[in-house]
């Protein structure tokens, strides 16, 4: 049975947080994760999917079996003279499909270069960036019921998708496993450069012919900047999600902070950056010890080396306080905790 005990896991998430886990399989296809699922010591341990751990945080060590995810393979499903249908792996990695992408001139994830984690994680968070989401390319998933062992196929509306969330957070959380995720890409190219700095820095790189290439070039260099490499610093990308509040609210914070950015939203929501909320609290930079808020991007906890998982989470929650002393705003966690 391809089952290992007492594993590190420090070097499978990206804080490096020493966390070990009780049991652990690595999974490479599908049959092989239905066969273990059957096993009647493995139905009653809790269970932990494991991508890239880009996006999750150890407090302490899992009691249970964690499942990382390797299914690899990108296959063309479908195409016609507008879109192509790409049907990728869990285990990919994501930056590796985009470079795939940009590749070919499959358009529409240009944007989410660089983004760390596999393409399974990709619609449990409905991964966003510089004004793309996942769910405008996503066709399909199959995923793998836990109780069962029946493989299920979800469309794009059984999903919930939201912002950073979908049904895989909520009603559906811990109960499926996502093996292959389907994308609809597009072979005419529509470009997005409005949002954040991407047309100053195509401006200072020259670009003289928009492509999806120079985009992503763009995108690429804009996170290099602003972002620490998790090879070198643990972190887990943006900690909290920006916050997304009342229109009254807005306007009560807009008359008391005047330069406080606001983005609206369709449903007439007001869109707050929490960088900024949490860098009027004094927080950017902050160090103690091995913990630290990252110097150019508030959004960003970080271990400098050997801190551990309940020190970051720590850090977390006195920053979650200061901004709803200061704001009266509850920011939320982007990053799953594993307490």
């Amino acid at each position: 049975m391809n089952l290992q005990e007492n594993i590190s896991l420090e070097l499978l998430n990206t804080f490096h947080i020493a966390a070990k886990a009780r049991y652990y399989s690595l999974i490479k296809d599908a049959h092989m994760l239905q066969l273990l699922l059957k096993h009647p010591f493995i139905q009653n341990l809790p269970k932990l999917i494991l991508g890239g751990g880009s996006n999750i945080l150890f407090v302490k060590d899992f009691e249970g079996w964690v499942i990382q995810m390797a299914l690899e393979g990108i296959q063309q499903v479908e195409e016609d003279s507008n879109h192509i249908l790409l049907r990728v792996g869990a285990g990919v990695s994501w930056h590796q499909l985009v470079v795939y992408c940009v590749n070919k001139e499959y358009a529409g994830i240009e944007n989410l270069s660089l983004i760390p984690g596999t393409v399974g994680a990709a619609p449990i968070q409905n991964i966003g960036a510089y004004g793309v989401e996942f769910s405008e390319v996503f066709e399909s998933l199959e995923a793998l019921e836990i109780s069962t062992g029946i493989i299920k196929k979800f469309k794009k509306d059984d999903c919930a998708f939201g912002y950073r969330d979908s049904i895989f957070k909520s009603s559906l959380q811990g109960q499926y496993i996502i093996l292959y995720v389907t994308l609809r890409l597009s072979r005419q190219l529509t470009f997005h450069t409005s949002y954040g700095v991407i047309q100053e820095v195509l401006a200072a790189m020259q670009v003289k012919e928009l492509s999806i290439q120079a985009i992503s070039d763009a995108v690429i260099h804009i996170r290099q900047q602003k972002l620490p490499d998790p090879t070198l610093i643990g972190n887990a990308g943006s900690f909290f999600k920006n916050p997304v509040i009342e229109q009254h609210l807005a306007n009560r914070l807009k008359n008391e902070y005047p330069n406080l950015p606001s983005y609206p939203q369709a449903d007439g929501q007001i869109k707050l950056p929490a960088a900024w909320l949490i860098e009027q609290c004094g927080w950017k930079g902050y160090r103690h010890g091995a913990v630290g808020v990252h110097p150019h991007q508030a959004l960003i906890l970080v271990n400098y080396g050997g801190a551990s998982g309940q020190a970051i989470y720590q850090l977390a929650q006195e920053i979650q306080q200061s901004v709803a002393k200061k704001f009266g705003i509850n920011l939320v966690p982007e990053v799953n905790i594993i307490n």
